[in-house]
């Protein structure tokens, strides 16, 4: 017969999961952990299976998904029968996202080189095109 695995402190699951213990709460509060039952001491009594829940949070905050977004792939985790289109959809739309961010970052940078070459580290800071842009009023 098998053996019934052991409720977690919150300290061995956060040491197991990668977190810290105020990360177990803020989860809780927001909704993506269960709360999980109390010991007769107060002490939260995680199941063992919490910490795969935990890096499954943390893998999908690693690629960039808002707490929304891992909620609704939750969701889709916890159901049997669903289907993956709504995690297809939020993949795309998250890709669409990125490559936003890309160009925004690719247009930061020409202003940065721009920037750059007329700075040749020589000038009073109060001439620096850096410092002066930022100082304009538009």
């Amino acid at each position: 017969m098998g053996e019934v695995a052991k409720p977690l402190r919150s300290g061995e699951v956060a040491r197991r999961s990668g977190v810290n213990v105020e990360t177990l709460r803020f989860y809780e509060r927001e909704g993506l952990l269960p709360e999980p039952p109390r010991r007769e001491s107060g002490y939260r009594k995680y199941p063992p299976e919490t910490v795969e829940l935990i890096r499954f949070i943390k893998r999908a905050q690693e690629l960039g998904f808002s707490l929304r977004e891992v909620q609704e792939l939750l969701s889709v985790r916890n159901a049997p029968r669903a289907k993956s289109g709504p995690v297809r959809r939020l993949l795309a739309a998250k890709v669409v996202e990125i490559e936003r961010k890309i160009q925004d970052l690719q247009v930061l940078k020409q202003v940065l080189d721009e920037l750059l070459g007329r700075c040749d580290g020589r000038r009073s800071a109060s001439s620096c095109p850096l410092i002066r842009s930022l100082c304009r009023e538009d």
